[in-house]
């Protein structure tokens, strides 16, 4: 069985969309998606700094646009399992048929939007939790005020919060646990992104949801999604929630899927699917010169014969 998965935030790098856009028809599904997100993704996608690009209201659309311009060069079949991590789960609704494309990247850019400006009105952040067991380390950080934001598995959770108790958290961490801080503008996924709950929900009261076409995992639990509009409403409210990765990685255990695929800008989630799923193949697509190998794959774990 066959997992398409797409990366969230922190994933970016710069460049990532120059060798995409040599590909017929490529620029122009940009361009229509640079208008959806009131931004020029091409030129943040090609010529804009590190910097300019880890910015959270230009990262998130970035992210999702790169995963939804692949996608379009890649059969996916029907069978597969699709998810995606935090802002990725956008990119997954697209996937999995619950949102066009370009509804999927503006509801991306409003996402970035707004929990920048959330992240502006208390100082708060960001840090990796390395190694320990992920109930001890839960506790310690709830004795502290903070929030496993994410629990990724492969001994990594990210804890979020007021940037004191986090320098408290470093200063003194849990026995055999490392703390990385990390370069991000505030606690997401935590009480403190509510301003930009309420903008999504006013945002996802417009659009038109479908129901998903393949088995499609959510961050909240793990689960497999009902519906497209129960969906679009844990999409909402995942930017006040922990993102359970963990999670998901189990079901796709418990689904008996021998393979993932994961949709650019790649690397950070085959990378946990390795350390937690032994046995699980794995293929980060990073450029268009992966496409023929990640069809093979793709085909491979789906029982696809290939023409």
């Amino acid at each position: 069985m066959l997992a398409i998965v797409a990366p969230g935030q922190g994933a970016q790098k710069p460049g990532m969309l120059s060798s995409w856009l040599e590909l017929d028809g490529a620029a122009d599904t940009l361009a229509q998606m640079s208008d959806r997100a009131h931004l020029d993704l091409t030129r943040l996608g090609t010529q804009a700094t590190a910097e300019e690009i880890k910015d959270t209201a230009v990262t998130q659309p970035l992210v999702v646009a790169a995963a939804l311009l692949a996608a379009r060069y890649l059969q996916i079949p029907s069978t597969a399992v699709v998810a995606g991590h935090s802002v990725g789960e956008l990119a997954a609704a697209a996937v999995a048929g619950v949102l066009p494309d370009l509804d999927a990247v503006g509801l991306a850019a409003v996402r970035g939007q707004a929990m920048s400006a959330a992240c502006a009105l208390t100082p708060t952040g960001m840090s990796a939790v390395m190694g320990g067991a992920t109930e001890d380390v839960l506790a310690a950080l709830e004795e502290l005020d903070l929030v496993g934001a994410n629990v990724n598995g492969g001994g990594q959770i990210v804890a979020a919060g007021p940037l004191e108790a986090l320098d408290q958290l470093k200063a003194n961490p849990p026995a055999g646990v490392r703390i990385i801080p990390l370069p991000v503008a505030g606690a997401f996924h935590t009480s403190y992104m509510g301003g930009a709950e309420h903008a999504l929900r006013e945002h996802v009261a417009a659009l038109s949801p479908s129901d998903p076409t393949h088995v499609l995992l959510t961050n909240s639990d793990g689960s497999v999604v009902a519906g497209g509009r129960g969906y679009l409403q844990l999409l909402v409210t995942q930017v006040t929630h922990p993102v359970r990765w963990d999670r998901c990685m189990q079901t796709l255990a418990d689904l008996g899927v021998t393979g993932v695929l994961e949709l650019p800008p790649a690397g950070t989630l085959v990378g946990l699917v390795k350390r937690d799923l032994k046995g699980v193949a794995t293929m980060a697509l990073k450029t268009p010169a992966d496409l023929d190998a990640a069809a093979a794959f793709a085909a491979e774990h789906a029982g696809v014969k290939q023409a």
